[in-house]
């Protein structure tokens, strides 16, 4: 009996213990599930942020790309251990147009000339007494351009001007076309070109007005030649495939326009003006250790116009009634014949220049209308000479110039020239001054016109673009 109650005391005890052992890992149960639970909940609003964070991250990026213009920003990825952070960098690119079509190349350009005219201003073009010009600030020329190159060897230029010259709308400036054109180069000994742009005849005439070493062009140039005309000219340098280091040593020109200038969309008769240049350079190479060479030119053109034309279309040929100059517009039809030739020496920092023009103006019969003004062949020449007094900086210039429009007895001009250019950054950026004193002959001859001499200052600040 004893024995039996005391088993069932040691049992007692021992579920006692097995209890009191089994509680604490309950209760540790319990405590693990509730941890495990509280983590799982942790993990799913982790998760649901993490998409939450994704889908804002889309978002900035789309509004990043319609804001930002493609090309100008990129990402760089950085490596920091194992962590990668992205950073936005400005990337800063060249200005550039990007053109429609399929050229291999396009450049846009331009050029400002700003004048100051003083004294007797453009007296040496003739403007005294009755086209006198008052002293004035003028945006001489203010042009934009447009040049290209295909694949298929053609090459265009599209060029205006918004500072159009005197006496045209009034005096106030406004924009038209000084050259469009497109040409084919295919063959370098046989390239033709058509539209509107320089005709091939003289020498100061086609040299570009940004590299002139003067303000403005002579008077006999003005007067003379043709100008800007629309048509078509055959011209190359035919020793370019078989000669090639030779290949300036000839280029020639032959074209065929319209003759009464440009901006124009008729012809004003049933003729053309043919116009024809040789050039030919002899020498290129080392005189005294100075670069050098020597180009020569030679020009021919024939034209027969009718009544209206403006046959001196880029200056003054008209001789007025008190000897001042304006331009030449034919009061009946005309044949005219024009040549000129032209020599150009450089030797290191020393330029000299020289050329000689002449043309005959006849006046015809149209349709029983006999011609209403005297036949006459005015004749004109120039000189520059040039100097760098400090290599590619400082520039000294005088020039000598003669026109005779051969309308009158005594209606000759002649100009003296002296100037300075100041290159700031070559022809890109400079300033120009020069000091002009011209002479009339028929003022001379006619005191009672008045004064016969004149004095001008003209400055100029170029800017190419």
């Amino acid at each position: 009996m004893l024995v039996t109650k005391h088993c069932s005391t040691r049992k007692i005890a021992l579920l006692a213990i097995v209890l009191a052992a089994i509680q604490p890992l309950t209760t540790r149960s319990a405590s693990e599930s509730d941890r495990l639970e509280k983590l799982e909940r942790a993990v799913e609003q982790l998760q649901k942020r993490n998409a939450e964070l994704e889908a804002e991250v889309s978002s900035l990026k789309a509004k990043q790309t319609a804001v930002v213009p493609e090309g100008r920003m990129k990402t760089k990825i950085i490596s920091e251990g194992k962590t990668y952070v992205e950073k936005v960098v400005e990337e800063r690119l060249p200005v550039y147009v990007q053109q429609r079509g399929s050229e291999l190349k396009l450049v846009l350009g331009g050029f400002i000339q700003i004048n100051a005219e003083g004294g007797d201003a453009f007296a040496f073009n003739g403007n005294f007494g009755q086209t006198a010009i008052d002293d004035r600030f003028r945006l001489r020329r203010a042009r934009i351009n447009l040049t290209g190159d295909f694949a298929e060897q053609f090459d265009f230029k599209m060029e205006g001007d918004f500072a159009n010259g005197d006496g045209l709308n009034n005096n106030r400036l406004a924009f038209e076309a000084t050259d469009i054109w497109v040409n084919w180069h295919q063959f370098p000994a046989a390239q033709i070109k058509v539209g509107q742009y320089k005709a091939p005849f003289g020498l100061e005439q086609l040299t570009p007005d940004t590299i002139l070493y003067t303000t403005e062009r002579t008077l006999p140039t003005g007067a003379i030649t043709p100008e800007r005309q629309i048509g078509v000219e055959l011209w190359g340098k035919p020793l370019t495939s078989i000669w090639p280091e030779q290949k300036d040593l000839l280029t020639y020109y032959a074209g065929v326009f319209n003759g009464n200038g440009r901006n124009t969309s008729i012809n004003d008769n049933n003729e053309f003006m043919y116009v024809g240049r040789l050039e030919l350079q002899p020498f290129n190479g080392k005189i005294f250790g100075q670069q050098s060479f020597l180009k020569l030119g030679g020009d021919g053109l024939w034209s027969r116009d009718a009544a209206g034309v403006n046959i001196s279309q880029s200056g003054n040929l008209r001789v007025n009634s008190d000897g001042s100059l304006s331009p030449f517009t034919l009061p009946s039809a005309d044949e005219r014949a024009a040549w000129s030739v032209d020599a150009w020496l450089e030797v290191g920092p020393f330029d000299l220049i020289g050329e000689y023009l002449q043309e005959h103006v006849e006046g015809r019969t149209v349709n029983g209308v006999p011609p209403t003004f005297s036949n006459f062949t005015t004749d004109g020449f120039y000189v520059t000479g040039a100097y760098f007094i400090v290599p590619k900086k400082l520039q000294a210039v005088v020039q000598w110039q003669y026109l005779n429009p051969g309308q009158e007895g005594n209606d000759g001009l002649y100009s003296i020239l002296g100037g300075l250019n100041y290159y700031i950054r070559g022809d890109d950026l400079k300033l120009m001054v020069n000091y002009i004193h011209t002479w009339s002959d028929f003022r001379q001859a006619n005191p009672e016109f008045g004064q016969d001499q004149f004095d001008e200052v003209i400055g100029r600040l170029q800017l190419m673009f």
